[in-house]
């Protein structure tokens, strides 16, 4: 009898080398870079596609957790999993708790197991291969997908394949390090050579037996973060301490570069990790001139550029293989020789703690989102949008006061011991130290500016007292 293909999405990654649009709380997997959906919805509509794809298994960082959420929700996916990772540990152990959940009421499913972030263009091609690999997962085996190489890369690790029937996964000889470009040329011209995908399919107790084998420290902290996990609404919230005790590995170098049960699957499926700006590029849709464009972009006597504009005009003259990216608070300009060199650039900004690295000016929360719109010395002003039926933690500030001034919508105010209605051009004066809360009760988003003065106006300014979210 076939054993059910449960999917597990690994939904913790940073993304860096897509900044500016990419961020450490809004990484790329969340964002809509090719099309109207988001990496992650395009991702789960592509598993659903897959015939007896069971409900899937999300491992996210806690940061990321209501955006991914609401992400499945917007595609109505209502029966995902997600696990809260207190801290990333690499790839083997949130296999290892996604495996671990998996069969946590005695069932053993095949796993499969890929990255929320990548495109993969041809849907049947796509299936086929996971077929395979699920033949082969059933016979005991630990399967990846091998990329048909498109030309040299030096930006991915390989995999040595050796022969199989037609329509067989095909043993794994070697896994070899990112080349240089004369050793990727001669892997290239083999013709024995994939790049490595990163996806993979296992049986849920064949994975954990082989990582038990090789990282029994891995398996024993996932166990007890699992056994030690608490539900918090719709999350399985891993213990901490047990969870960052884990040694921090990837699934490549704990598990498959050592076991002898380690097979391939070709996949040629238009397959791309949108690893860099210049990937985005040659994944795009282009126009006559070789230019891939988003948002009010507009171009005279230039080709082969990538810009994409998130917020307002964006235009170029007479350039050639550049990439522009403006978001409201950076804008990244460069030749896309340099795609790469991005990392060293957000290390850059990182070491001089520039807010730009962990976040957009526009934040996701829970009940929705703020933008800081303006600041001084001693006042910031923000626009806040609240999702019909959401509501904001009852809350107060120390060093703060904040004006409210409705502009769409209805708001209910909590303030103090005084509870009322705003409605349109209405507004309302929170004091230092009142303990208040804002809620949407209608059907539309309420919008409502915000002026805050004082002399703290951090975000670490603010005592919840009551959240239904589960935030402290």
């Amino acid at each position: 009898m076939s054993l059910p293909l449960i999917p597990v999405v690994l939904c913790g990654g940073s993304g860096t080398r897509l900044w500016p649009l990419s961020r450490d709380t809004y990484p790329k997997q969340f964002l809509p870079l090719l099309g109207e959906e988001t990496l992650l919805q395009q991702t789960m509509q592509r598993l659903r596609k897959i015939d007896g794809m069971g409900a899937p298994l999300l491992v996210c960082n806690e940061s990321s957790r209501f955006i991914a959420a609401e992400q499945l929700r917007e595609i109505g996916i209502t029966d995902a999993n997600i696990l809260l990772e207190p801290m990333r540990r690499n790839t083997a152990p949130a296999i290892a708790v996604a495996a671990l959940q998996a069969m946590a009421h005695g069932d053993d499913p095949i796993l499969m197991v890929l990255p929320s972030d990548h495109v993969i263009k041809n849907q049947a091609t796509f299936s086929a291969a996971v077929n395979i690999a699920k033949q082969a997962a059933e016979e005991g085996k630990l399967v990846t997908f091998g990329i048909s190489p498109l030309g040299p890369e030096t930006g991915y690790g390989y995999i040595r394949a050796g022969t199989a029937s037609a329509g067989q996964a095909q043993p794994v000889l070697e896994f070899v390090e990112k080349p240089d470009r004369a050793t990727a040329e001669k892997y290239l011209a083999s013709g024995n050579y994939f790049w490595n995908s990163g996806m993979f399919v296992f049986r849920a107790s064949r994975y954990l037996e082989e990582l038990s084998r090789f990282h029994p420290e891995i398996v024993a902290a996932c166990q007890n973060a699992l056994a030690l996990a608490k539900n918090d609404l719709d999350f399985i919230r891993l213990d901490s301490a047990s969870y960052i005790a884990s040694p921090d590995k990837a699934i490549d170098y704990a598990v498959m570069e050592r076991t002898e049960y380690a097979c391939v699957v070709p996949l040629d499926a238009g397959w791309s990790d949108i690893g860099s700006w210049t990937a985005v590029w040659e994944a795009a849709a282009k126009n006559a001139d070789n230019n891939a464009t988003h948002g009010d972009v507009i171009l005279q006597d230039c080709d082969n550029c990538l810009v994409h504009g998130t917020t307002r005009l964006v235009s170029a003259i007479g350039l050639r293989d550049i990439v522009i990216v403006e978001t409201a608070d950076a804008v990244l300009v460069m030749h896309k020789d340099h795609a790469q060199n991005i990392k060293q650039l957000v290390e850059k900004l990182s070491t001089t703690q520039r807010p730009e690295v962990l976040q957009h000016r526009e934040v996701a929360r829970p009940w929705g989102s703020y933008d800081s719109i303006g600041k001084g010395p001693r006042f910031q002003v923000k626009r806040i949008t609240v999702k019909p039926g959401a509501k904001l933690s009852l809350q107060m500030h120390h060093h703060r006061a904040e004006h409210w001034v409705v502009a769409t919508g209805t708001a209910r105010i909590t303030n103090g011991e005084q509870v009322y209605l705003l409605t349109e051009n209405q507004s309302t004066y929170i004091p230092v130290g009142v303990v208040h809360s804002l809620e949407n009760p209608g059907k539309i988003p309420l919008e409502l500016i915000e002026i805050q003065s004082g002399t703290y106006l951090g975000e670490d300014d603010i005592v919840r007292l009551e959240d239904r979210y589960g935030r402290t």
